[in-house]
C-alpha cells in the first residue's frame, strides 16, 4: 500500500510537473516569450509561405492604439492600448481576448491616452505580463497595476513616479513589460532612488530598491535573470546604461555607461555568464561577461567594446545560435553579427521600410518592418534570404509591436487590429 501511496504522489507531481512545462511552452506571458529572448523553441513551422502569405486564423478589434505586443497565456490574449473602437472614449485601456477566435472577453481603463509628441510616437507601449490569474502593465505614465486575469478587476495599483521616486530618462513614457520572479514583480522605475525595484507581486509592497547614484532615468528595456555562481542577478539597462542587481535583497553589484543616446531600448540578450547590450543614435552594441567572487558579489568584465555596427533602435536583436540578427538601427536593413566577437557577417536591405520589429523560431526569422511588411526569412549567417512575405495592413501609424508566436500561431498587433496567422507546417 505505501509502494502504491508513494507511487501515485510521484506520478502526480511528474503530471503536474509536465503540465506546468506544457502550459508554459504553450504562451508568450510577456515581452519576448517566456525567456524574454524573442525566440521561441517551437519547432514543424512552415519554412516556406503561400505566395498569398499564411492563412489567417481570425481578425479581433478593440485592441485600440499602440505599441504594446500581444502576450497569450491561459488561452487569454492580452494588450494595452487607447482609443478602442470598442470603448466610447479615447482613454487608454488593458485588453483581454480569446487565443481561439479573438472574440473580446474585457476591458480595463488605466487612465487618459499619452498624447506628447507627434501622433505616431503616442499611445501605450508597455507589453503586458501575466501570471497566474493576474495580469500586470504599466502605462507610460508610470502607473502600475495589477489586475484579475479572470475579468480585468484591479486588485492594486503603483505611481512609479509619486510612489517610488522614479522617471523616465526621455520623454517617451515607460514601455517596460515587468519581471515576475517567484513571488515578486521585478521593474525599474528608473532615477537614482530606486532605480530598479522589487514589490510583493500580490500586494504591491515592497521588498527592496536598487539605487544606482546619478541613475539618468528609466530606459525602455525589460529586465532579463541571470545566475554567476550561487548568486541570481537581474540584469537592464536605464538611459545611463546597463546595471546589474542581485536579487536577494536589491544590492547593485556592477554598472557600464553608455554614448548619450537619445533612448536606450532594446532588452539585453544573456547567455551563461554573458551579457549583451545594445542601443540605437550614437550607441551601439557591447559584450560583457559577468563574474564572481568569493564574497558573493559579481563584476561585469567587458568582452569586445561598443561596436556601432550593431546599434539598434527599438526593433529588438535575437540571438539564434552563435549569431545575433537585428535591424541596423531602424533602417530597415538586417544584420547578421558573430554573438562572441561582434563581427558583422552581412548587412542587407529589406523589402520592407523602416525599423524592423524581430522574433525568431525553427531556424527562420520573423520580422515585421515598420511599414506593415512581414517577411520570413532564414536565419542563416552566411547571407540574408527573405524566403517569403505578406503585407499586413495599411496603417498610417508604424508598426512596432514585435510579433508574438504561440504553438503555431502568429500574432500581430495592427493597432486595433489583432492578426493570428497559422504558421505551422501541414
Amino acid at each position: 500500500m505505501r509502494r502504491m501511496v508513494v507511487g501515485l504522489i510521484c506520478a502526480c507531481v511528474l503530471s503536474s510537473t509536465l503540465v506546468s512545462a506544457h502550459a508554459q511552452e504553450n504562451s508568450w506571458p510577456w515581452f519576448r516569450g517566456v525567456d524574454r529572448s524573442g525566440v521561441s523553441k517551437e519547432t514543424g513551422l512552415m519554412q516556406e509561405w503561400p505566395a498569398a502569405g499564411p492563412p489567417v486564423v481570425f481578425e479581433a478589434k478593440g485592441a485600440g492604439r499602440g505599441y504594446a505586443s500581444i502576450v497569450i497565456a491561459g488561452g487569454r490574449l492580452f494588450t494595452l492600448g487607447d482609443a478602442l473602437s470598442t470603448a466610447e472614449d479615447k482613454d487608454e485601456y488593458l485588453t483581454c481576448f480569446s487565443q481561439k477566435d479573438g472574440k473580446p472577453l474585457w476591458k480595463t481603463k488605466t487612465g487618459p491616452a499619452w498624447t506628447s509628441g507627434p501622433e505616431s510616437w503616442q499611445s501605450s507601449r508597455s507589453t503586458p505580463s501575466v501570471d497566474g490569474d493576474r495580469v500586470y502593465c504599466l502605462t507610460p505614465y508610470g502607473l502600475l497595476y495589477c489586475c484579475s486575469v479572470e475579468d480585468g478587476k484591479v486588485l492594486w495599483q503603483k505611481d512609479l513616479k509619486k510612489d517610488f521616486g522614479g522617471d523616465k530618462g526621455d520623454g517617451w513614457g515607460y514601455s517596460e513589460s515587468v519581471l515576475i520572479d517567484g513571488d515578486r514583480l521585478i521593474c525599474t522605475p528608473g532615477k537614482d532612488k530606486n532605480t530598479m525595484l522589487a514589490l510583493d507581486k500580490m500586494t504591491g509592497e515592497k521588498i527592496w530598491g536598487a539605487s544606482r547614484e546619478g541613475d539618468k532615468g528609466a530606459g525602455h528595456a525589460s529586465i532579463l535573470i541571470t545566475k554567476i555562481g550561487n548568486t541570481k542577478v537581474y540584469v537592464n539597462t536605464t538611459a545611463s546604461g546597463g546595471l546589474g542587481v542581485r536579487a536577494d535583497d536589491g544590492k547593485l553589484m556592477w554598472t557600464t555607461d553608455v554614448p548619450q543616446a537619445v533612448a536606450v531600448i532594446p532588452t539585453p540578450i544573456v547567455r551563461g555568464d554573458l551579457v549583451f547590450l545594445c542601443a540605437g543614435y550614437a550607441s551601439g552594441g557591447v559584450l560583457l561577461r559577468q563574474v564572481p567572487a568569493e564574497d558573493g558579489t559579481v563584476k561585469a568584465e567587458e568582452v569586445y567594446p561598443l561596436n556601432t555596427a550593431l546599434k539598434n533602435k527599438h526593433g529588438g536583436i535575437v540571438l539564434v545560435g552563435d549569431h545575433l540578427y537585428g535591424d541596423s538601427d531602424d533602417k530597415g536593413t538586417p544584420f547578421c553579427a558573430d554573438f562572441l566577437t561582434g563581427d558583422v557577417k552581412w548587412k542587407k536591405r529589406g523589402s520592407g521600410k523602416n525599423s524592423a520589429a524581430m522574433i525568431a523560431a525553427d531556424n527562420r526569422l520573423y520580422i515585421l518592418f515598420a511599414d506593415g511588411t512581414l517577411v520570413l526569412a532564414k536565419a542563416d549567417p552566411a547571407d540574408y534570404d527573405e524566403v517569403s512575405s505578406v503585407k499586413v495592413g495599411e496603417s498610417e501609424r508604424p508598426y512596432w509591436a514585435h510579433p508574438s508566436l504561440v504553438d503555431g500561431k502568429l500574432y500581430i498587433r495592427d493597432q486595433d487590429r489583432i492578426v493570428c496567422y497559422d504558421v505551422k507546417a501541414k
